[in-house]
């Protein structure tokens, strides 16, 4: 069991991020994964940092976290042979301890270049070819490929890590979860399904298992389900609802009902210690191995006080 801790890029400068990363270092977290957006989820978070460029100066600070993409998009927004040539040098600066994340995307930051949004389906299929690139790529040579929907032309990644990455695929479904099974090294999640790990090992997966466990810290349940909706009232509107809104506007629109006390359905939240860690258990126990904890709360030090102080320990055991 690992426990990384999550950056969350929409609510925060991208000097935060490097300092929260450091800060998590310290703290005793094995990785830290931040999100690679163009647009914030919600008008209010306010903030949408270039993620590469916050990895590469975490890369610059920390000696010994790891670091990873939670996750990346490698098929409109980035074409897949910059994200190869991307991850290979990240992981060139941090000596190895970085993995590469991906997953199919969403309308809101991969509209922006002016592709049309596909349907789910050509979105997994060009996932695959773009993780069948990344792969050639870092083969090394100059390499083309000519798919249906991706092409490489006489490219060649120069600066290639002695050990590649590994590439660990998101999966909301158990369609996306077979892709992480066939053409991944790991699985990707944001909730406690068993039925992807399922799916994922049915396709040959055996690889780490990932996801982020939604936790709010705040001294009173209260003000940290009020923190908890203030930044993640986002993520009651489900997978389907998150991959096809196009803007922020849409997102301040379609959340406009969630209530406080929906966020209580899926966050730890509050001052006690056991519902933090019955809400990381709940993952745990379903089988995935690398929890990225999500901090919801009003106060991220007090998150990183908290962990240090009581949950690490109770974490580790599970």
């Amino acid at each position: 069991m690992q426990i990384g801790f999550k950056l969350f890029a929409e609510a925060h400068t991208p000097q935060e991020m490097v300092r929260q990363a450091v800060r998590a270092e310290e703290a005793g977290f094995d990785f830290v994964e931040i999100s690679d957006h163009y647009h914030p989820w919600l008008e209010s978070h306010g903030h949408s940092g270039f993620a590469w460029s916050i990895l590469a100066a975490i890369a610059m600070r920390t000696e010994r976290i790891g670091l990873a993409t939670g996750v990346t998009c490698p098929t409109i927004r980035y074409h897949p042979a910059i994200i190869a040539q991307a991850a290979a040098t990240t992981a060139l600066l941090s000596d190895g301890r970085f993995t590469l994340g991906v997953g199919s995307g969403e309308q809101l930051s991969e509209h922006v270049t002016g592709h049309p949004w596909p349907v789910v389906g050509v979105r997994h299929a060009m996932l695959r070819e773009a993780l069948e690139i990344i792969r050639l790529l870092w083969s090394g040579g100059y390499r083309t490929y000519r798919g249906a929907h991706l092409s490489v032309e006489d490219a060649r990644v120069f600066d290639l890590p002695e050990t590649l990455p590994d590439i660990v695929v998101a999966a909301g479904g158990p369609k996306a979860a077979r892709i992480a099974g066939e053409l991944g090294d790991g699985l990707f999640a944001t909730e406690p399904r068993t039925d992807l790990i399922d799916a994922y090992t049915a396709a040959g997966g055996t690889g780490s298992r990932w996801a982020e466990v939604p936790l709010a810290y705040a001294g009173t349940v209260d003000a940290a389900l009020d923190s908890a909706h203030r930044l993640f009232r986002f993520g009651p509107t489900g997978w389907k609802i998150q991959a096809e809104l196009p803007n922020v506007r849409n997102f301040e629109a379609a959340t406009a009902f969630v209530r406080r006390e929906d966020m209580a359905d899926a966050f730890g939240a509050g001052p006690d210690v056991e519902t933090h860690v019955a809400t990381a258990k709940g993952f745990a126990d379903a089988g995935y191995d690398r929890l990225a904890l999500i901090s919801a709360g009003p106060d991220v030090e007090e998150f990183f006080a908290f962990y240090e102080g009581e949950l690490a320990g109770r974490l580790r055991a599970l």
